[in-house]
């Protein structure tokens, strides 16, 4: 166990991991909601796939997106057991988003069969 010296446990490469942020600090910051951050790509993606599979597409892109964060932070931070590979909280974490992926794009095929359907009737 690492003791609570202030100093952020260092990776199995000796690089330091990056701190988390608490629900507090992130508050303080202020940062911008979704539907700001993303304005340009929820307008674009509901124009072309309607507001509910737009809204789908744009989590789609953001899970996408932090996939590669974390897939950047797997090449510092490895395993001590597994040499090669991620810390096992990375591979947790890139197996849970990678699984949203797929449920949320499972929604979005069904989404667009029943607005196909819809549309030749």
């Amino acid at each position: 166990m690492f003791a609570h010296n202030g100093h952020q446990p260092p990776c199995a490469l000796g690089t330091p991991c990056s701190p988390l942020i608490s629900r507090r600090a992130f508050k303080l910051k202020k940062m911008p909601s979704v539907y700001e951050e993303r304005k340009d790509d929820l307008e674009r993606y509901e124009f072309m796939l309607g507001r509910e599979r737009g809204r789908l597409a744009v989590t789609l892109d953001c899970i996408t997106d932090a996939l590669v964060l974390i897939g950047q932070h797997g090449v510092y931070c490895q395993s001590v057991r597994q040499l090669g590979k991620p810390a096992m909280d990375i591979q947790l974490i890139t197996k849970s988003l990678t699984d949203a992926k797929e449920l949320i794009t499972s929604v979005l095929e069904a989404k667009g069969k029943l607005t196909d359907s819809a549309e030749t009737d």
